[in-house]
């Protein structure tokens, strides 16, 4: 016995050649173009728009009026076949924007697994977004960015194209980030700055009392104690070297290319 095919409302514009997950919901007058690929469990709401070569896993929810797979709003993109490559179980919400990616920035915008895009956020081209991260209203990525897992990007918050934004980070909202943001760092401000560590964030997702102590240790070192930037890591490598929490930290502030905010 064939399985029934995706629930769709019949006002809703389906392009020869999209593939759907028999159980993909489509609501009225959404439009879906014919390289798009949607896997199981996964909806798009009332007028929201999913184009390109976009492909989408299991159990997405995309929100009416949202915008997903359009074209760069990059004056050198020039139609080239790139793409937009979506995990599962994130929440798109209204009037989101997720653009494909350049041929100038490795091809593919990617986003992870159990994301939050509340209200109006945007993800440019080429950007690469982790698990478990929550952009609110109006949070907004460049191209080129790069986001760990875990992080909060506050209301209205804006990162500069090519900046990396490590594990576990906070940027306030408001913020205009334009250098790296370590792992587990708040960040505030126009021309954001370091404004000590995302504590509460940390112990929601597991770290023990004895991490939290060596996370708040590297960060006084690198941050307060005036230190250069190669003196203070090779303290801690002595130090903390094969400490997980801490590697990460060293690793990422290590290979900053736009520098570190401080």
């Amino acid at each position: 016995m064939s399985s029934p095919g995706p629930i769709l409302h019949p006002t809703a514009i389906i392009a020869p050649g999209a593939e759907l997950h028999p159980t993909v919901q489509v609501g009225p007058f959404a439009v879906i173009g014919p390289q798009v690929r949607i896997g199981a469990g996964s909806s798009v709401g009332p007028h929201a728009v999913v184009e390109g070569r976009t492909t989408l896993g299991e159990k997405n929810r995309v929100f009416q009026f949202a915008s997903v797979g359009a074209i760069p709003q990059d004056l050198k993109y020039a139609g080239e076949a790139t793409a937009l490559v979506i995990g599962d179980g994130n929440q798109i919400r209204e009037f989101t924007t997720l653009h494909i990616g350049t041929s100038g920035g490795g091809g593919v915008t990617r986003i992870g697994n159990n994301n939050l895009f509340m209200a109006y956020s945007h993800v440019a081209h080429d950007s690469q977004v982790g698990n478990r991260c929550v952009f609110a209203n109006g949070a907004t990525l460049a191209g080129h960015v790069e986001v760990g897992d875990f992080v909060t990007l506050g209301g209205l918050s804006a990162v500069h194209q090519f900046t990396r934004i490590g594990a576990h980070a906070f940027i306030a909202g408001g913020a205009m980030v334009v250098m790296d943001i370590p792992p587990y760092c708040i960040a505030q401000g126009d021309r954001a700055e370091l404004a000590g560590l995302n504590v509460v964030g940390l112990q929601r997702h597991g770290f023990t009392e004895e991490q939290l102590a060596r996370v708040k240790d590297a960060y006084r070192v690198l941050f307060r104690s005036k230190l250069p930037l190669e003196e203070a890591v090779a303290r801690l490598r002595a130090d903390f070297g094969g400490q997980p929490e801490v590697d990460r930290l060293l690793d990422f502030v290590t290979t900053t290319k736009r520098g570190l905010a401080r």
